[in-house]
């Protein structure tokens, strides 16, 4: 089978999903101290409210444990920076929150993710992306979806051939 051509809405879907894989994970507990007494048994007046419901979803698939594994390491093909930005995005972290963590303007961080979505992308595919700068990275996924650039349609389409013969 042919895996299909990755782009970077792919990508993030990928990193949104191991994201939610690793927030259902078990939760590690160091072993210390433990008491032999049993709990104390509360009236409900007594204990309704005194602590926040727990409510996690079920555990992961063995196959959504493995994605997760396989797209966490595609971060470490990134700058250590621009990784931890995919990774707080796909945590769900609103850019305002995110500009205020990386001290950067939302559209210098939205730049840094669509390239390093692109670039990861373009490294899936089977390409060296290395040599891209990240402004064409953001305009081959501009191009890719259909958005607006600053360059004529022309242009455009002559980054996306460029891209297909990599």
């Amino acid at each position: 089978m042919v895996d299909p051509r990755w782009t970077a809405t792919m990508v993030e879907e990928r990193l949104e999903e191991a994201s939610d894989t690793l927030r259902r994970l078990p939760e590690h507990r160091i072993q210390g101290f433990f008491s032999t007494w049993p709990p104390i048994v509360r009236e409900f007046w007594e204990a309704f409210g005194r602590e926040a419901p727990r409510i996690r979803r079920g555990p992961p698939s063995p196959g959504a444990i493995t994605r997760m594994d396989e797209a966490m390491a595609w971060l470490g093909w990134l700058e250590p920076e621009d990784a931890k930005l995919l990774w707080a995005r796909a945590d769900r972290m609103p850019w305002k929150v995110a500009c205020h963590r990386f001290g950067k303007s939302r559209a210098a961080l939205w730049r840094h993710w669509v390239g390093s979505l692109q670039l990861i992308a373009i490294f899936l595919n089977g390409h060296s992306g290395r040599k891209l700068s990240r402004m064409a990275l953001v305009e081959m996924w501009q191009a890719a979806n259909g958005t607006a650039s600053g360059h004529g349609p022309s242009e455009q389409a002559s980054e996306v051939e460029t891209m297909e013969t990599l």
